[in-house]
């Protein structure tokens, strides 16, 4: 809430602001400055959880506005003077910041610094912060939470465990770890990260449980670089969710399944190259190791940008690259890969899988991006925080949508397909300008969660509104949240489950049968032309009365596949209507089109299509 002095009839009241409710956007105002935050939030809910300075808030987002729920977490005296005696890189930073707050199975665990001294406290009903007891094995607090939030740590829940990674600082090395839960707790050996300064974390899923891994990007310290190149290299480690560790004689608390890879973001092998990584999110399918790396990066003069990675690419060089200084063939299973848990004989093999594994943990393969360079982003702003999203839009395609914080407290919505990137809206959010320092998206509510130093801010991820009162404005936005309402004549939200309405309409088509697909033309102004599974390659049609018709030809084989008729007019394409041929069954429309003449086939897909 926000307070006015305002003056009524020669008597001065104290008026309450309301949180601002503006398109959909609904505010929060720090009731003191926060230069650090950390954020969780549960896909679907309405509520956000932000640690700030000796304080968490609860914030609850309601159409009246924002509940707010204040719990205090101060520091120990005790910590607070041991850090004033140490000199602290700075005064302010001896105090409690949370840095952590994570919910693993029922358990929400929260960390802070505690003045230079990090503890973990578990969060109980949303407002008491208590010891952490009885819930499986924890690390040590000062291996979850940095000492100062100028230290950047990245959490991670998975399968019951919580995955911890800390940059390197003061001369402490960093490190991956397992760090709470009913696995045993693991760590990288200190010798495979070289000062490591963490941007990210990701789950990598599988269809085969035991293979599941977790992907961890950084920089790292390069100590061969030359004068006048960047002293950083970026990083992907990796680790297998079921590791269990080593033997007593090598490995035995230690990941047995890391594995690392250099990254490279720039414009091939040329100088102009970007090799500090300051944050990594990544798109998955649900059960396939595939989707994409989004890599926030910058160079020696402060320059950001995007560069995009396969995940199936990067899975493909983690499973087949030579390891970097070692040249003998392996012998039995690769080193490093995933295996179920208890399938580990502890024979000869094995212990020399885990030696190598100790001394050669770098592949040989470099990760290079999709498109060679960065992403051709029209903007000069300092990205300083992003989120992602995949959407599925009314064509049944999935699109990838960026959310880019600036440093100037600016958001960039950002379309990425396969032909390249485009700014769908920008938005200046914030009364009190200054960095995007944190974000949080629920795609499952359609909510995008923005926070600076002052303010919390969740606006729609379908600010369909903004594109104007034509389908022509709407269309050319190329917001895949978005669509034309021809009833109510204005741009809506893609309602949920639309897609699973109108989808592609499914003839199933019996051998040696000839089928015609139809297409209404609604516009003569518009050219018109098919398409088969989203390829680039296009098919003609037949204009036959008020129809564009597909029909087997030579080189047009109707047998299985999408085929979608496509309008362009006036610069912008429209999908019209789509089909799946599905082959060998039995369907009325299949077998009219084998014995039916063309007109006639059109005058039943007439009927059929109404």
């Amino acid at each position: 809430f926000k307070f006015a002095v305002i003056k009524f009839n020669n008597v001065f009241l104290l008026a309450i602001k309301k949180p601002q409710m503006k398109f959909g956007r609904i505010l929060f105002h720090f009731y003191k400055p926060e230069n650090y935050i950390s954020m969780y939030h549960q896909e679907g809910s309405d509520t956000l959880y932000v640690g700030g300075q000796a304080m968490i808030y609860v914030l609850t987002f309601t159409r009246e506005g924002v509940r707010d729920l204040k719990i205090p977490a101060a520091s120990d005296q005790t910590a607070i003077d041991t850090c004033k005696a140490k000199a602290a890189p700075l005064e302010l930073e001896c105090d409690n910041f949370i840095t952590i707050i994570q919910k693993v199975n029922d358990t929400m665990i929260v960390c802070g610094t505690n003045a230079g001294s990090p503890r973990c406290w578990m969060l109980v009903n949303e407002t008491v912060l208590t010891d952490i007891q009885g819930n499986g094995q924890i690390a040590s607090a000062s291996d979850i939470s940095p000492a100062y939030p100028s230290q950047r740590s990245i959490s991670l829940p998975a399968d019951g465990s919580l995955y911890s990674a800390m940059s390197s600082v003061a001369g402490h090395a960093g490190s991956i770890r397992r760090t709470f839960g009913s696995q045993k707790l693991l760590k990288t050996e200190n010798v495979w990260l070289l000062n490591p300064q963490f941007a990210g974390a990701a789950i990598i899923p599988s269809s085969q449980k035991y293979k599941e891994e977790i992907y961890f990007f950084f920089s790292e310290i390069n100590k061969t670089a030359r004068v006048d190149e960047e002293p950083y290299r970026a990083r992907i480690g990796r680790i297998c969710m079921v590791d269990e560790g080593g033997i007593k004689a090598l490995l035995a608390d230690s990941w047995t399944t890391f594995m690392k890879a250099r990254v490279m973001c720039g414009a091939g092998n040329t100088q102009q190259q970007y090799n500090n990584m300051k944050q990594a999110v990544v798109l998955t399918a649900q059960d396939r190791r595939a989707g994409v790396l989004y890599g926030l990066f910058s160079n020696a003069w402060g320059r950001t940008v995007i560069c995009a990675y396969s995940i199936e690419d990067i899975d493909q060089a983690f499973s087949t690259s030579k390891l970097k200084g070692y040249s003998s063939p392996f012998i039995g299973s690769r080193p490093g890969m995933c295996v179920r848990k208890n399938s580990t004989t502890g024979g000869h093999n094995d212990i020399k899988n885990l030696g190598v594994i100790r001394y050669h943990p770098e592949i040989e393969d470099v990760i290079r991006p999709v498109g060679v360079a960065p992403l051709d982003l029209p903007t000069d702003d300092q990205i300083t925080h992003t989120v992602a999203d995949i959407v599925l839009a009314v064509n049944d395609e999935h699109y990838s949508v960026l959310y880019l914080g600036t440093e100037q407290g600016k958001v960039l919505k950002v379309l990425h397909t396969s032909e390249g990137v485009f700014i769908i809206s920008q938005y200046s959010l914030f009364h009190n300008e200054g960095p995007i320092l944190n974000m949080a998206i629920d795609s499952q509510k359609g909510h995008l969660y923005v926070g600076t130093a002052m303010e919390v801010q969740r606006l729609p991820l379908a600010d369909c509104g903004r594109y104007g009162d034509t389908c022509r404005e709407c269309i050319l936005s190329r917001d895949p949240y978005c669509g034309w309402d021809r009833a109510r004549r204005k741009c809506i939200a893609i309602p949920p489950g639309y897609n699973r309405r109108t989808s592609p309409r499914e003839v199933v088509v019996q051998s040696n049968t000839s089928i015609f697909l139809p297409c209404p033309v609604r516009s003569f102004q518009a050219t018109y032309q098919w398409e088969k599974d989203n390829c680039i390659k296009n098919y003609p049609c037949i204009f036959s009365g008020d129809f564009c018709v597909l029909g087997p030809v030579v080189d047009t084989p109707l047998k299985e596949g999408v085929f979608r008729c496509m309008a362009t007019e006036d610069g912008f394409k429209v999908e019209v209507i789509s089909f799946r041929l599905v082959n060998n069954g039995r369907l009325l429309a299949a077998s009219l089109a084998s014995t039916l003449g063309l007109s006639l086939w059109l005058a039943v897909a007439t009927l059929w299509l109404h």
